[in-house]
């Protein structure tokens, strides 16, 4: 084929069941060769147009070649569940395709907006999101709000897994991660109702849904969150050995992630957050408090014998409720009150 020449290579994978009750997916390259600019894929129901194919652009094809490796084919095994069909025509492919339709399926988002360099008052603006053309979570709303609606949206994101808890905020009254929040839907033909996102509660904002951590982890850094194994025996002169039944008692404490999920649902920490360390902190505390290998035990539970800094929870168990990792600090808070009476578990 020459250079001029158009060309259009189309990859088929038929899925189980096959014929109506299957489903196909396409993937479609084509531009003037040598050379590849554009793809496009779609996923249909067998012979049902209905359903709405997804199409997408992606620059990942520009330099590759018409083979198996480009394509991966070798991850798909030949079986009578699954076959793959490679064909190539001079000819576009995307006539066999079935018509598009897109349906929009908008829903409204109220944020909270505040920028302290305007002077202006804080206020709750709304944003119309059409959801077929957007990601699960709320994150992917944000996202999507900052990237095609207004870019001075402020908000925190990292790893969007759940794993970092930057992005906590409120959403529609109850502490969560963004990214692990899904976007609730209305019943089939029902309007979407309209969700609220906020800053956390009772925490200082810097601009719209990002708030001053600086007083949390002041808090956490007073329970020194690190090892304190002094002259502990060493296996090899190298680590300090622990069972594992003592690690066992480490599980629902070492996962906690920081987010403050927990701290800012908690009422004796919204009146008392100058003095009152909060779940998140005494969690973190108890973890290294029940640490085997820790040699500060006595000094640690005897730093937290105050009224304010642990006293202060009144097991309102908020803090269980929200919490995206599925912790209860509540449960740690009563173990350390327990070990100021000598009975450390």
């Amino acid at each position: 084929m020459n250079a001029g020449a158009r060309s259009a290579l189309r990859v088929v994978w038929k899925g189980k069941g096959g014929g109506q009750g299957g489903w196909l997916a396409a993937l479609e390259v084509s531009n003037q060769l040598p050379g590849w600019t554009e793809a496009s894929a779609s996923l249909w129901g067998g012979g049902m147009a209905s359903q709405a194919p997804l199409f997408f652009s992606t620059k990942a094809l520009a330099t590759a070649r018409a083979s198996k490796d480009m394509l991966g084919l070798g991850s798909f095994a030949a079986s009578t569940s699954q076959r793959l069909q490679v064909r190539s025509s001079s000819a576009s492919a995307s006539s066999a395709m079935p018509e598009l339709v897109h349906e929009e399926d908008l829903k409204e988002f109220k944020v909270y907006r505040w920028d302290p360099d305007q002077g202006d008052k804080p206020r709750m603006q709304t944003y119309t999101v059409d959801l077929n053309d957007c990601g699960p979570m709320i994150l992917d709303v944000l996202l999507k709000i900052k990237d095609e609606q207004d870019s001075t949206l402020s908000f925190r994101r990292s790893c969007r897994e759940g794993i970092c808890g930057s992005c906590a905020m409120n959403i529609d009254g109850t502490n969560g991660l963004a990214c692990l929040t899904r976007i609730e839907k209305s019943e089939s033909g029902a309007a979407n109702a309209q969700s609220t996102i906020a800053p956390l509660p009772h925490m200082f904002v810097v601009k719209d849904l990002v708030v001053d951590m600086a007083n949390f982890y002041s808090q956490y850094k007073s329970v020194k969150p690190w090892l304190e194994s002094g002259e502990a025996e060493k296996v090899d002169g190298k680590e300090v050995y622990q069972s594992k039944e003592d690690r066992a008692k480490l599980d629902g404490l070492y996962e906690c992630i920081l987010c403050a999920c927990c701290s800012t649902s908690c009422p004796s920490y919204w009146w008392n957050s100058d003095k009152y360390l909060g779940p998140a902190v005494l969690l973190q505390a108890y973890r290294w408090i029940i640490d085997s290998r820790d040699q500060q035990t006595d000094e640690r539970v005897k730093q937290l014998d105050d009224a304010f800094k642990l006293y202060r929870c009144k097991t309102i168990m908020n803090c269980a409720k929200v919490c995206p990792k599925g912790l209860n600090p509540g449960k740690a808070i009563a173990k350390i009150k327990k070990a100021h009476h000598g009975h450390l578990e």
